[in-house]
């Protein structure tokens, strides 16, 4: 019966979009009467010419199939004499620095004749949103999101009934082998696998049951070992992909033995990965951080600090979200409570770990290898450790590395590269007076993560096989066996990786993220605006699943907004410091937040990928919690500067959060090893 709903729910969208008026055709002198704000880009019947309709001596700002241009009037009308087929072009126009007068149009050229259709924006956020509910109604991840996918190629292919077959093959040939055609997005792809090879390659050849061995004496415990976990997470805060592969991976072993279930091992994972390396001091998130940033207050007149990375430390005290989630994971853990979701599911492997029934826990699609060490072979701590401690020390170096050449290159392109050269060039960038963390941050910021996490996957790679090789703990045959198993292990969810980055490509084009920033534009209460931007970026993250594409989105508008309301209502130079402060760190916040939730971001499959757990159980089961944060987070940013903001109210409010979630868990969570009442 759901299925006869959802095909009936598709032919009445698709019917819908057919029979939404299209620009009419109109004839030159036509063009002149043509009201600015109704129709911007209408086709001229007589000449097959695309017109665009906009107010005299004014600039327009537009996207054609994501590649951005400008348009000068002079006498408010602009004649393009471009080439279109019958797959078409989408335009997205909006004036400069006013995102709420954004318009989508898809043009194409049918018998001859060009046809221009206005896309409704509210159909721009269908795609994700249909992608989320179905995943999490469904509990089917590929399927969500193909439909997704194909949702949004069918509105930015003009929702014509002859466009059916075209958003099908541009499902495939334009968003999934769009989401391969990226350097970045296949570094991830590759550093997965080779991060699979290598757990494989240690659980064979003992090492990881040798480091369970020997954690065993201080994990006694469910409870200790998700400490192990959870401690583990905090110390890798360098970078939240390395953190959630290396602790996902390398844990669940020790997890599994002490009944821990997958779900709560991913929920650990996941808010020790994010939270901790968008706050940190020095990690691969800094570089952008500071970069978006300084594009929000590059037009403001007012001295928020010294320095960027200044202004990035001061906002710390306003976020929220990521410190009360780190200290939200360890009242959970150390209360040995759940409740919702996750009680159910630590039941579950209460109830099931260790019995025949234990495949039940697992994911249908993932095939996890058989990683028993083999028999006979002496388990040996250090060849689990050695890999680990070698993936762990070249991303370090590799990021110091690629940061101090990338920064030479910028700041002095002629000068022969060295550490000591690149690290003293950093004082005429930082300035004389700026600390040693702050010159660290600005080289990380610098840094190629995705090569360097590549070279440290591959390298832990080669020294899992030397400890191997050397001790004969497996032969060649074995070990290349282990290393195609530990891949092929990952290839499910790596699929799901692939499609989410294919539906980001999407809403890319549909300018999603820049329709729901508009959203927020307009005349409000200063005191409201942070509030107001913590939802807006939080449903932008969750819609979209890409923290760092809503920062690149909301900093250069935000800060200046904020900045131009506070102006506007007159308010004390301090209090409108503290409000753009908040602003900085609630929109990185809420980021992180709409991350956590969405079944779409690459950090939340990658933490169901490393963990082994069930994606669609791990977002159901985290997101009663991450909301729990969240919602206090929400009106920890209103109450915050509007009690006059500074580290004394923070510090009171984080405090007052602590002992809110202690109550919460206290009330509301049981312990999952005591027998349900029924």
């Amino acid at each position: 019966m759901h299925y006869q709903f959802y095909i009936f729910s598709f032919f009445l969208f698709v019917f819908y979009a057919n029979t939404h008026q299209a620009s009419a055709l109109v004839t030159s002198d036509e063009l002149e009467k043509i009201n600015v704000r109704d129709t911007r880009v209408v086709a001229l019947a007589s000449e097959n010419l695309l017109a665009i309709r906009g107010k005299a001596n004014s600039r327009l700002i537009i996207k054609v199939n994501g590649e951005l241009d400008t348009l000068n009037f002079i006498g408010g009308i602009k004649i393009l004499d471009w080439e279109f087929d019958r797959n078409g072009k989408i335009f997205a126009l909006k004036n400069p620095g006013e995102l709420n007068s954004l318009e989508l149009y898809h043009v194409s050229e049918k018998r001859g004749q060009i046809r221009v259709r206005k896309i409704p924006l509210w159909l721009t956020i269908v795609p994700p949103l249909l992608a989320i509910f179905m995943a999490l109604y469904f509990k089917e991840s590929v399927t969500a999101l193909l439909a997704g996918i194909f949702a949004g190629a069918f509105i930015a292919n003009g929702m014509y009934f002859d466009s059916l077959i075209i958003s099908f093959m541009r499902t495939l040939d334009t968003y999934i082998l769009g989401a391969l055609n990226n350097i970045y997005h296949l570094s991830i792809l590759l550093l997965t696998l080779l991060i699979g090879a290598m757990v494989a390659v240690i659980s064979l050849n003992g090492g990881m049951q040798g480091v369970i061995n020997k954690i065993k004496p201080y994990a006694k415990d469910r409870r200790s070992s998700k400490l192990t976990a959870y401690f583990m997470g905090l110390i890798l805060f360098f970078d939240d992909y390395a953190n959630t592969l290396i602790v996902g991976s390398s844990m669940k072993n020790l997890t599994d033995k002490f009944k821990v279930s997958r779900e709560k091992l991913a929920y650990i994972v996941d808010s020790t990965a994010a939270p901790i390396a968008a706050i940190a001091l020095i990690t691969t998130w800094i570089g952008a951080e500071l970069s978006y940033i300084r594009s929000g207050i590059i037009d403001i007149d007012i001295d928020l600090g010294q320095s960027v990375y200044a202004i990035f430390l001061a906002s710390l005290k306003y976020s929220f979200y990521p410190i009360l989630t780190i200290f939200f994971v360890f009242m959970i853990i150390m209360s040995r409570r759940d409740y919702g979701p996750m009680l159910k599911a630590e039941r579950k492997a209460l109830e099931l770990c260790g019995t025949e029934d234990e495949d039940q826990l697992k994911p249908e699609y993932h095939q996890e290898e058989n990683l028993d060490p083999k028999p006979g072979i002496a388990h040996r701590w250090y060849n689990g450790v050695i890999p680990i401690f070698t993936m762990i020390l070249v991303a370090i170096l590799a990021l110091i590395h690629t940061g101090l050449e990338a920064f030479l290159q910028d700041t002095i392109p002629d000068s022969n590269f060295s550490w000591s050269n690149a690290w003293q060039a950093t004082l005429g960038e930082a300035g004389s007076a700026s600390s040693f963390l702050e010159r660290a941050g600005l080289i990380i910021g610098y840094s190629d993560p995705y090569a360097s996490l590549l070279w440290a996957s591959g390298s832990a790679v080669v020294a899992a096989l030397i400890l191997t090789f050397s001790q004969k703990l497996l032969s060649l045959t074995e070990s290349m066996k282990a290393l195609g198993g530990g891949m092929k292990s990952m290839v499910p969810a790596i699929t799901i990786l692939v499609l989410a980055w294919a539906l980001a490509l999407n809403t890319q084009d549909l300018n999603t993220a820049i329709y729901l920033a508009g959203l927020a534009e307009g005349r409000i209460s200063p005191y409201l605006l942070p509030p107001i931007i913590f939802i807006l970026a939080a449903f932008t993250a969750f819609s979209t699943g890409s923290s760092w594409s809503t920062m690149a989105i909301l900093y250069p508008i935000a800060i200046p907004s904020t900045y131009a309301v506070c102006l506007a209502a007159g308010l004390d130079p301090e209090i409108t410091t503290e409000l753009l402060l908040n602003v900085i760190s609630i929109v990185l916040a809420a980021s992180v937040l709409g991350d956590h939730c969405s079944p779409l971001s690459d950090t939340t499959i990658l933490s169901s990928l490393a963990t082994g757990c069930d994606h669609i159980a791990h977002v159901r089961t985290q997101l009663p919690y991450a909301l729990t944060v969240g919602v206090f987070s929400l009106l920890a940013a209103f109450f915050s500067t509007f009690l006059g903001g500074g580290w004394f109210v923070s510090l009171s409010i984080i405090i007052f959060g602590i002992s809110v979630f202690w109550l919460i868990i206290k009330k509301t969570g049981k312990d999952p090893e005591t027998k349900e009442q029924t």
